[in-house]
């Protein structure tokens, strides 16, 4: 944390009342980020919590309830932003959901846009309005949200590991067309991690060590763990890395097909 200093940044985080965007948010604001923590829900306090946790280390805060998938919520959210903190530095796109259980074939006109509609179309509305704002102040860093399940297939996942592969190449296009622009656009691949969307399985110790068993370092995630490698992509320590997709998966890096990752699915 004291390496990777974020000291005077301003930092958006989607999908940040919970799991691993909550963690990145709370760990921006404790390397010294100002932070506007942004969620599709507010009706059960979660987010406001968080905001408030980010004011008790000391930063400013600013709570948005956004749906991603709406381009005109997006653009609220960054004139929200602007207005409360006058410039945005980092963009974290932690906003998404997946739907288990489902092949492709399976998978229904509705439910394919239940998913591509926040996890890709999404994370596209706000790297393209956040990412004007970056290069109006010719400096930005944004860090996108994508998934083992994004590098491999997954059995039973449905559109999920498209959409988590759609980020991968839209990171890569983002960084080479902004970084002439100063603008620095990377991705993040967590593998198994310990969030809701996978309490099925870590609250079942069976299944837990079922899952920790196919990991080579013999566990799941803790979100934290997925939060202080963004804190590194958004320092200037990481300033020549841009196009990357960072692994933090415990050396999981093949395609899981076991009965318990094909129902909880990876991060």
């Amino acid at each position: 944390m004291n390496e990777f200093h974020l000291g005077n940044k301003v930092a958006v985080v989607t999908g940040g009342r919970r799991g691993i965007g909550r963690s990145i948010a709370l760990a921006f604001a404790r390397a010294g980020a100002d932070v506007a923590v942004c969620d599709a829900v507010v009706e059960d306090g979660k987010l406001g919590e968080v905001a408030e946790e980010i004011k008790a280390v000391g930063r400013r805060s600013l709570g948005c309830k956004v749906d991603v998938s709406k381009r005109n919520e997006v653009d609220a959210m960054v004139e929200a932003a602007l207005a409360t903190f006058g410039r945005i530095d980092i963009l974290a796109n932690c906003a998404g959901v997946w739907t288990p259980g489902q092949t492709l074939l399976e998978c229904t006109e509705e439910t394919w846009d239940r998913v591509m509609e926040p996890n890709l179309k999404g994370t596209f509305f706000c790297c393209a309005a956040v990412g004007r704002e970056m290069v109006r102040q010719k400096a930005g860093n944004i860090i996108n949200l994508s998934s083992q399940a994004g590098l491999n297939p997954v059995t039973a996942v449905g559109a999920y590991s498209i959409s988590k592969a759609g980020i991968i190449m839209l990171t890569r296009q983002l960084a080479l067309e902004l970084a002439g622009h100063g603008v620095r656009v990377n991705a993040l691949a967590p593998g198994i991690v310990k969030t809701d969307f996978t309490r099925g399985v870590w609250s079942d110790p069976d299944a837990g060590r079922a899952m920790a068993a196919m990991i080579p370092v013999g566990r799941m995630a803790e979100p934290d763990e997925i939060a202080w490698p963004a804190v590194f992509l958004a320092s200037d320590e990481s300033s020549y890395i841009t196009g990357a997709v960072i692994n933090v998966d415990g050396g999981w890096q093949v395609p899981v097909t076991d009965k318990v990752a094909s129902t909880y699915g990876p991060g």
